[in-house]
């Protein structure tokens, strides 16, 4: 199998990428299968060297280094459509390459044989159309708020056209997201393979044993109760919401620990407003963030939207309570009040403080929560969602190169 894969980045710091750095991990040691990756960066996989092509059993995987256009997100993003494709051309044509199939993690490329759906942005589309509406303290300026909704109409011009199209094939990483290819273009032939979690790095055994450094890391004392959220976009991902359900528990010692990519300035200006702006600690993009789940009582993230939600899993694996939204993907894999909690409406933060009131007073109930959570995330793995990958594009390309019935 030769599998030309496009993405612009793989990681292991954002969702989408690391569940595709975690599956080229071990799809590389496949016999018989050679892997092109076309993208901008790559971090934290092993790849083949400079020139060396992947050679047919070896398992290598020859990155295909796609260069990265200057300027706002939308014509990067322009730019690298027509780039990665450029180079796939080039290489087909020119070189002689002849892939089997096109594997697209999300919207990538024009005309992929496979995506896997991770992002639905229709539903984001929606979202950024009430910004300067709702929480407009928190609302991008003018010109920024114009550049995202291009953004998100072009992204949704092109799930209209390629979500459609039966020549590609879909898979899911969430029943709510299949739901909504079937609700939206009729798709219902696409696959649900969830997200996964290394249960080696993300365990209760493992946040234990590094929770007294952790903290002392960040000066928090054991009387300190943190409430912790992951995630890019903190206004979709719930931070405003968590930010007034913490207001609301004045008497609590609660503080909110936050890590990804923003623009901190707003939600710190908003946070100081209704006075919990000493309780706020961002942290910034970390490529390990294990620590962050070693230091936190709980994982808090009333997500507006979310196809899945990758830290929640990892924070169940972790042993810890979590919350999250019926907006979120990885909701479906939780028996609320069980092994989580889930939030029918992300917006009610009055609801949000009762809980965290709850989580806060009783220990026993975080302990049991935590400790159900944990063995319900063994479910999840990620050689489960490889296995279900490499199934699902072992099964395209056999029906793709299945002859004709005579």
């Amino acid at each position: 199998m030769r599998l030309a894969v496009v993405s612009p980045f793989v990681d292991r710091q954002h969702g989408t990428e690391r569940a595709l750095a975690e599956v080229l991990g071990r799809l590389r040691g496949e016999p018989g299968w050679e892997i092109f990756l076309y993208a901008q960066n790559v971090e934290d996989l092993p790849l083949a060297e400079e020139g060396q092509e992947a050679a047919s059993g070896c398992g290598n995987i020859c990155w295909r280094r796609i260069p990265r256009l200057p300027g706002p997100h939308l014509v990067q993003f322009c730019g690298w459509l027509a780039l990665n494709g450029l180079w796939r051309w080039w290489d087909s044509r020119v070189r002689g390459l002849r892939f089997d199939l096109t594997f697209s993690p999300g919207i990538n490329c024009l005309r992929p044989d496979a995506t896997i759906v991770h992002v639905n942005f229709h539903r984001l589309a929606e979202l950024s159309r009430t910004e300067g509406r709702d929480e407009s303290e928190l609302s991008p300026g003018h010109l920024r708020r114009m550049h995202r909704r291009m953004y998100y109409w072009f992204l949704v011009a092109l799930e209209k056209r390629i979500y459609a199209d039966r020549k590609v094939a879909l898979a899911a990483v969430s029943r709510r997201t299949a739901a909504f290819l079937e609700t939206q273009f009729g798709r219902n032939d696409v696959r649900v393979i969830p997200d996964g979690v290394d249960l080696r790095q993300y365990s209760l055994a493992v946040r234990l044993s590094r929770r007294a450094a952790s903290r002392a890391d960040w000066k928090f004392s054991e009387d300190d109760f943190i409430l912790l959220l992951i995630g890019n976009d903190w206004r979709v991902k719930g931070l405003p919401v968590l930010l007034k359900a913490v207001a609301l528990c004045r008497d609590l010692p609660l503080r909110i620990l936050v890590a990804g990519a923003g623009d901190a300035a707003p939600f710190e200006q908003f946070a100081a407003r209704i006075g919990v702006g000493d309780q706020l600690h961002l942290a910034g993009p970390r490529a390990d963030v294990r620590s962050l789940y070693a230091a936190a009582d709980a994982y808090v993230s009333p997500t507006r939207e979310d196809s899945f939600a990758l830290p929640v899993l990892e924070a169940m694996a972790c042993g810890l309570p979590v919350v999250t939204s019926a907006f979120a993907g990885v909701s479906e894999l939780i028996k609320d009040g069980q092994d989580g909690f889930v939030l029918r409406d992300p917006a009610d933060s009055r609801a949000l403080a009762e809980l965290l009131r709850q989580l806060h007073k009783d220990g026993e109930l975080r302990r049991r929560i935590g400790e159900n959570a944990a063995r319900a995330a063994q479910d999840f793995t990620w050689e489960k969602h490889a296995e279900g990958t490499r199934d699902f594009l072992k099964r395209l390309a056999e029906k793709k190169y299945r002859p004709a019935a005579v």
